[in-house]
Order: C-alpha cells, then sequence, then structure tokens
C-alpha cells in the first residue's frame, strides 16, 4: 500500500548534509533533516533548536528556520515555548501509556475484523510489508525500520478499508512516534517485527482470539521498553554537514 503523504520521509543520514547545505536549504529540507536526526537518535528529547544556530548551519534566513519549526511543531516532533524558543519535544512516558492504551482499544478489536475478512491480496500486502521491515532491521535501517514498524499499524486499518480509522489511528501514531523513534532499540525493534509476523500469521488462520491478544502484547511490550532518562546531543554535532 501506498505510504500516506503526510508522513515524514527521512532522509538517508548520507543524503541530508548533502541537500540540506551548501547553496542554502529550502523549508522541507530543513523538516527533512531534522527530522532524520531525531529518527536516528541524534537529536534527543530537550534539546534546543535556537533559530540563529539553526540558520547558521543550513545557510538561510531565520524566516525559512521559523517556517520549518512551525511544521516540525505540528507533527508533535517540536515544542514552541513563548520566550524561551524551540526544543525537540519531550514527550511524558505517561502520556505515552495513555496513547498506547487507547491504541490497544482500537486495535485489537481491527485485527478481529480482519481475521473475519481478509482476502488474499490483503495477506499479501501485509507479508509484503513485513519482508521490507525484516530488511530494514537486519540492516541496521534506523529511520527505515521505524517508519515501517510504525506504519505496519496504519496497513491494518487501510486493508479493513476503513479511511476513518486508518487516519484515527495515524494521528494516534504521530503522538506517540517521538517516543517510539527515540527510544527503541535495536534489540526492541527486532521483537517488534517479529511480533508483527505472530499477529499476521494469527490472521491468516482467521483466529481472532489469538490475534487480538498478540496485539495487546506487541503494545504491552512497546511501552515496556521505553527509556525514562535519553540523553540531550550537541545541535552544531548533529547537523553540521560532513567535513
Amino acid at each position: 500500500m501506498p505510504r500516506r503523504p503526510a508522513e515524514p520521509l527521512p532522509l538517508a543520514p548520507d543524503e541530508a548534509p548533502k541537500r540540506a547545505h551548501g547553496a542554502g536549504a529550502t523549508t522541507q529540507q530543513i523538516v527533512d533533516t531534522i527530522t532524520t536526526a531525531i529518527v536516528e537518535r541524534r537529536l534527543m528529547p530537550g534539546t534546543k533548536l535556537a533559530e540563529q544556530a539553526v540558520a547558521d548551519l543550513f545557510g538561510v534566513s531565520r524566516t525559512l528556520v521559523r517556517e520549518a519549526l512551525n511544521r516540525l511543531s505540528r507533527d508533535r516532533l517540536v515544542t514552541l515555548e513563548p520566550a524561551r524558543g524551540a526544543f525537540v519535544a519531550r514527550p511524558s512516558v505517561d502520556e505515552a501509556r495513555q496513547v498506547f492504551e487507547a491504541r490497544r482499544l482500537l486495535e485489537t478489536g481491527m485485527v478481529r475484523e480482519l481475521c473475519a475478512s481478509a482476502r488474499a491480496e490483503d495477506l499479501e500486502a501485509l507479508r509484503a510489508h513485513l519482508h521490507a521491515e525484516a530488511d530494514a532491521v537486519l540492516r541496521h535501517d534506523v529511520a527505515g525500520r521505524t517508519r515501517l514498524l510504525g506504519h505496519f499499524h496504519v496497513l491494518l486499518a487501510q486493508r479493513l478499508d476503513n479511511a476513518v480509522l486508518a487516519e484515527l489511528l495515524a494521528d494516534l501514531l504521530s503522538r506517540c512516534s517521538l517516543i517510539a523513534l527515540m527510544y527503541q532499540s535495536a534489540d526492541a525493534a527486532g521483537h517488534s517485527q517479529d511480533e508483527h509476523v505472530l499477529i499476521v500469521d494469527a490472521i491468516d488462520r482467521r483466529d481472532a482470539e489469538a490475534a487480538s491478544r498478540l496485539m495487546a502484547e506487541h503494545l504491552g511490550n512497546v511501552v515496556g521498553n521505553l527509556q525514562r532518562h535519553p540523553r540531550v546531543g550537541d545541535l552544531a554535532d548533529v547537523l553540521r554537514p560532513a567535513a
């Protein structure tokens, strides 16, 4: 299934500096580069994104930086604080638990519905997605695996042909995306991918009880893997172009 247009597409680590630096970056390139740094855990919660510092690093005006920060704020990746400036968002673990509980209520019912209605083409799409996930985990592609592991849940809703459910779930995912992007270790990502395989296997067997139980356990495991005390990195070291 095609990726939702609203989802950010992070740049590869070696591509971001080439596009975002040099003759001056566009607003979208600044957004992409900062998003990539967050995805790859090089920009951590609480890091200050001073407008002038970012403008100097990208060779652009503060106006373009302000536009980029506003976009990132709408995606809940950046927090804008009056008189203090912009910071990489620092969502609380309690907020994450509430969001995951809402997802549990939605997604356990969603997989039950899929057990009753999934067609051959639905299962084929899910298997193809699982293959892409496994490949990203194996290659230690942090940005790719994070995007794919999150999109798996939206894909389930899309295979139900329920656009409203898919949109609602995508919004819930965005609320916990920063936590998943920044706190998920390689081991946790591998476990998540294994759990996705088990969920699809249960859907394939039309085993609604197992699919619902596995989804609840999966979301519970993701919450259990959250780290409480991430580090804060240096902005210039993260965003300056490679030598």
